[in-house]
């Protein structure tokens, strides 16, 4: 039962969160290019495996304003270029909760 509402959530808080980002990168584009600050942040991902990890990656990927640059095997961390580097505490905590937390109930239950 865990891992079904684990699943469910994942993808309740995927869609929420390309939408929602959808929006915000829509409004930064239409604001102008001075003012977002983009750049890289190093998002851990704690106890994931490598697998894990890369699915992670993809799907934050495929999130409007984030693109995965690189995954730091030794250091168990993701390389990510923000669009927006001052919403970089918010970001780090929304994939903790709506991503990496759902992604280790998955993965637990087929190691």
């Amino acid at each position: 039962m865990k891992i079904v509402v684990a699943i469910t959530m994942l993808l309740i808080n995927f869609i929420k969160m390309a939408l929602l980002s959808g929006i915000d990168t829509a409004r930064l584009i239409l604001a102008g290019h001075n003012v977002a600050q983009d750049g890289l942040a190093r998002i851990d991902y704690g106890d994931l495996n490598p697998g894990v990890a890369s699915f992670l990656g993809a799907m934050l990927t495929l999130t409007p304003g984030t693109t995965l640059i690189d995954i730091d095997i030794e250091k168990r961390q993701l390389v990510m270029h923000l669009l927006t580097l001052s919403s970089y505490e918010k970001t780090v905590d929304i994939i903790q909760r709506d991503f990496c937390d759902h992604l280790k109930v998955i993965s637990r239950s087929y190691s």
